[in-house]
């Protein structure tokens, strides 16, 4: 088994700015990442998505100019999950990237099972977008 990152991208024909303020918000997630859950709530300045395991806890990397879409998920268990994420202008475009972490002891089934959940919400991410108007 190898070790270390794969990144996973696809282009979006709208502004980094509008993809930005898409995918930085949670209430968004159910619409482009229906994998991780179904509702989002905010609880106490927290946000939380219901997962088909429970409650988990997603945490957004602060708003800023860089296109940093970072987020954490504190998973019903307890796991930490930290997940790299970036929207990278790209002309009139752009650029989203994600960076899938191989977990301590994931095979690489598993590895290739995640690429290509996290590949089907880039895509559906892009469709959402794309059919919004501008």
């Amino acid at each position: 088994m190898s070790t270390g990152s794969r990144h996973l991208s696809v282009h979006i024909d709208r502004p980094v700015a509008d993809v930005y303020a898409f995918a930085s918000d949670p209430r968004n997630l159910p619409r482009w990442a229906p994998g991780l859950g179904s509702s989002v709530l905010r609880e106490q300045g927290e946000w939380f998505v219901e997962t088909p395991e429970g409650r988990a806890r997603v945490r957004f990397a602060p708003p800023n100019e860089y296109g940093v879409l970072d987020h954490e998920v504190v998973t019903p268990s307890g796991e930490t999950v930290y997940v790299p994420l970036r929207a990278i202008a790209d002309g009139d475009g752009c650029e989203v990237v994600f960076t899938l972490r191989r977990s301590p002891g994931m095979s690489d089934a598993d590895l290739e099972r995640d690429a290509g959940l996290v590949s089907g919400d880039l895509a559906l991410l892009k469709e959402v977008l794309e059919a919004a108007t501008p």
